[in-house]
């Protein structure tokens, strides 16, 4: 399973965005993509770290409160994930990336991740790597 997902990682998702690359800059020309891959990166790196700050807010007021901030946990994760993504150059990660910080897409990722989490931890298998 893990050697699946580092063979997507490392191997089929790079040469997706190269392709991706190539056929935008046929489009639209060579200058006008690598300024397109660097106003993405920029404009999402703002949008993560202003959501990051909001996020961080609303935990720190519910450890206030005296609840656990589980929700604001799993979309930190989602920002975290979706400022990975807007940071690496290309097309498709910079799609990912905007769909995990957007505060209106977000909820689908958190929940995807949360019935994820909950099905690892309730089958009574290893979590990622870790072995009994």
């Amino acid at each position: 399973m893990i050697g699946r997902v580092l063979l997507l990682l490392f191997i089929v998702v790079p040469a997706l965005e190269i392709w991706a690359i190539i056929e935008v800059g046929q489009r639209i020309g060579g200058w006008q993509t690598f300024a397109l891959i660097i106003l993405t990166g920029i404009v999402g790196a703002y949008l993560a770290k202003k959501e990051a700050v909001k996020v961080w807010s609303y935990a720190q007021s519910d450890m206030a409160a005296g609840q656990v901030p589980t929700r604001h946990i799993m979309d930190g994760i989602c920002l975290f994930a979706g400022g990975v993504f807007l940071l690496s150059p290309g097309f498709l990660t910079d799609i990912a990336g905007i769909l995990l910080v957007l505060p209106l897409t977000r909820p689908l990722f958190r929940n995807l991740l949360s019935v994820w989490i909950q099905k690892k931890l309730s089958n009574g298998r290893p979590f990622f790597f870790f072995r009994r």
